[in-house]
């Protein structure tokens, strides 16, 4: 019972920024979590960063720890995934997911098996 706009993504050369939105409309916020997998061809979907409503929790993957930032607006319901410092490596679709189960082992917020929605989907092209 919740469905995700994504937006932003688009073409940066290796060192820019690039911002993600992803906006959330429910009914209820039970225990909400958003964050972003990413999907390159040929690679296994990778996590990427979430963040918790109810206590602002944030995990990121290794990857990208120290280069990208995910925040929420909780008066929207929208989360935003800060990139800085773009790599190539770092191409792929972006896809939005979000939660609302209880979460109360430490890292499940990196466990693709909590999510139940997803948004559309963004491309992230990063160029030398």
């Amino acid at each position: 019972q919740v469905q995700l706009a994504e937006s932003g993504g688009g073409s940066m050369q290796a060192g820019g920024s690039l911002r993600l939105s992803c906006t959330a409309s429910l009914y209820s916020l039970g225990d909400l979590a958003i964050g972003w997998f990413r999907q390159a061809p040929g690679k296994e979907r990778e996590f990427v960063a979430s963040v918790s409503w109810e206590d602002g929790t944030t995990a990121y993957g290794d990857s990208v720890k120290g280069r990208f930032t995910i925040s929420k607006d909780s008066t929207k319901i929208t989360a935003y995934l800060q990139m800085d410092n773009l790599k190539t490596e770092d191409t792929a679709v972006y896809y939005c997911t979000a939660t609302q189960r209880a979460i109360t082992v430490v890292g499940a917020l990196r466990d693709v098996a909590i999510y139940d929605y997803w948004g559309q989907g963004a491309q992230v092209t990063v160029s030398t």
